[in-house]
């Protein structure tokens, strides 16, 4: 059989499947190996938890309305303004009246005070708090022989 008829019967056309040819293929190998670093550290964390107290002034203000009655008569040119007396706010409410000439009259006053209150509120809060420690250590390095394998060894 030549060359020619040795092609023709390895690769038919009349067979419905193709042909697969490996060419190539990665494989892949995991390995763990024993390494002695001599020195390591240990590290101890800690959280502790404190409550403290914590004062603090609080303030608040009260106000209080009065209505005080005046029935006062004033000339025009004389009418009242709002004015300030200590704490005391003093808003004068006035009226005109008919008679044979114009007057004011102050009818009312409205005298509003502020007073301020001041307490001390108390409150426990809890406070967090982390620590950490670090132990330094040789790994018994010194102390292991040639013969002597690394734990978890097989």
């Amino acid at each position: 059989m030549d060359m020619e008829d040795d092609k023709k019967s390895t690769f038919s056309t009349a067979s419905p499947e193709p042909e697969v040819i490996p060419v190539w293929q990665e494989e892949v190998q995991v390995s763990k190996r024993w390494r002695d670093a001599g020195h390591g550290v240990r590290v101890h964390k800690q959280t502790q938890q404190s409550e403290q107290e914590v004062r603090q002034d609080l303030s608040h203000e009260n106000i209080e309305i009065r209505h005080v009655p005046m029935d006062q008569v004033v000339n025009l040119d004389a009418a009242p303004t709002v004015r300030q007396e200590g704490d005391t706010l003093i808003i004068p409410i006035t009226e005109e009246i008919l008679v044979v000439e114009k007057r004011l009259r102050i009818k009312e006053e409205i005298h509003i005070t502020k007073t301020r209150q001041t307490t001390v509120h108390s409150e426990t809060v809890p406070l967090t708090s982390e620590t950490v420690s670090i132990e330094r250590f040789d790994d018994l390095a010194s102390d292991r022989t040639e013969t002597d394998s690394p734990p978890n060894s097989q």
